[in-house]
């Protein structure tokens, strides 16, 4: 059995932040003593500073090992202490409790620009950070044409590193990382900036250090490269570890909490949504999906009064807008009235939808005096799990096009409160 490269051992980090105005205006000092202008301020200024500070734990007994060549995955939502991690086995600050160990040189991708001299070069700062990892410049020299090849930064290799876009940080500092063959290398949410192009890039190669037996830290936002990479994975929320195990386990168990359906949203001319729910073609209530499955949407709501002839609006949006609509206004099929409690259901009948996040909106307006009734972003969130490579998808631009691509029309059906089935098909052949 490999050997341990990193243990965790109930490690926390506390900072002190301020709850409030941090001093007082100096036109308040003026008035609060009979003693000197500076005295009182002094005063002023240390019970300000004792009273509007408070302890903010960003990260709290976590413990986990990693062994030799092991890829862990760390997801969690925004704040949940994934960067702090990553500070602390990079060492770039030190624990307030617990401890670590690491086995061996550590190369880190933090924030942009972390780890370089920002007056330097990007040719100086290749050979600042392969020093700093302890290796020579003969090592160093001998990766040095493929850092830059990698690094798309030839051009700019004499500049300050200063005068860099942030996607030429990245590009630079994670060639730098992923080249110098540290023992672990640690990634901090690599997808987030640059070109997809480069991020595609930038999965390869972590797919072959993982290959080579180096032990890989990895945070990202990406579900499905989290999936695709990595043995096992931590689920962090609030600075704690929610779960830790199988990767396909703890991302299920996080998709599952991170698009749970909302509950009893605020009404609005008259109309409130109780619960939505969403149905795969099985009957199983579920948020994740494959290309091609059936998307049942459930929508339960109630009235405070009648209305007549609501025309609803059912909108799937992706990160970068809307992809996909079912329509009354356009349609033509809607109740005659609703009032107090009842169910509608828009069922997608063929999801054309590769992998990505999305959210689903909703929108019901009086066709007769054009006029909005209810709107609601985010009534429920779902993700299409699965790979390009599943569907065939092998070009080499493939996920700047689908990015990229206009939104898709699908065959969908409408179920009005009164049980009638009402579909809708966008073949002119068949309608």
């Amino acid at each position: 059995m490999s050997e341990i490269a990193i243990r965790v051992e109930s490690l926390g980090k506390r900072y002190k932040i301020g709850s409030g105005q941090s001093y007082d205006r100096f036109s308040e000092v003026l008035q609060t003593a009979h003693k000197t202008i500076f005295s009182a301020f002094r005063k002023k200024l240390r019970s300000s500073q004792s009273e509007q500070t408070q302890d903010f734990w960003a990260l709290r007994d976590v413990s986990f090992d990693v062994r030799e060549g092991e890829v862990l995955g760390v997801i969690g939502r925004n704040g949940a202490g994934k960067s702090t991690l990553l500070k602390l086995l990079s060492r770039i600050t030190e624990p307030t409790e617990g401890r670590f160990g690491v086995k061996g040189q550590v190369g880190s991708l933090l924030e942009v620009g972390t780890g370089f001299h920002p007056e330097l070069t990007g040719r100086e700062n290749i050979y600042l950070s392969g020093t700093i990892l302890g290796m020579s410049r003969a090592e160093i020299r001998a990766h040095f044409d493929e850092i830059v090849e990698f690094a798309e930064i030839s051009q700019f290799l004499d500049t300050p590193v200063k005068r860099y876009s942030s996607g030429m940080y990245v590009r630079l500092g994670f060639a730098i990382a992923a080249h110098l063959k540290p023992e672990i290398l640690i990634v901090d949410e690599v997808l987030a900036v640059g070109d997809i192009r480069f991020q595609r890039k930038c999965l390869g190669k972590m797919e072959e250090v993982a290959q080579q037996g180096r032990t890989i830290l990895f945070v990202s936002h990406n579900i499905q490269a989290i999936r695709s990479l990595s043995h096992r994975s931590i689920w962090l929320n609030s600075g704690q570890i929610e779960r830790y195990g199988p990767t396909e386990e703890t991302t299920s168990a996080y998709l599952k909490e991170m698009f749970s359906l909302p509950e009893d949203l605020a009404e609005q001319g008259g109309f409130a949504l109780r619960k939505v729910e969403l149905f795969n073609q099985h009957g199983a209530e579920t948020n994740e999906f494959r290309h091609g499955d059936r998307l049942r949407i459930r929508m339960k709501y109630r009235c405070s009064r009648p209305i007549s002839s609501p025309h609803f609006i059912v909108v799937i949006h992706s990160a970068h807008g809307p992809v996909l609509a079912a329509n009354m206004l356009l349609d033509g099929r809607c109740p005659e009235q609703i009032d107090g409690e009842g169910e509608l259901e828009c069922t997608f009948l063929n999801l054309p939808l590769l992998p990505q996040s999305f959210s689903v909106s909703l929108g019901v307006r009086h066709v007769s005096t054009n006029s909005a009734v209810y709107s609601q972003d985010n009534i429920a969130e779902f993700f299409v799990s699965g790979v390009l490579s599943d569907y065939d998808l092998h070009g080499e631009v493939g996920d700047m096009l689908m990015e990229r691509s206009l939104p898709v029309t699908t065959p969908y059906e409408w179920k009005l409160p009164d049980g009638r089935i009402l579909p809708v098909n966008f073949n002119p052949n068949e309608n």
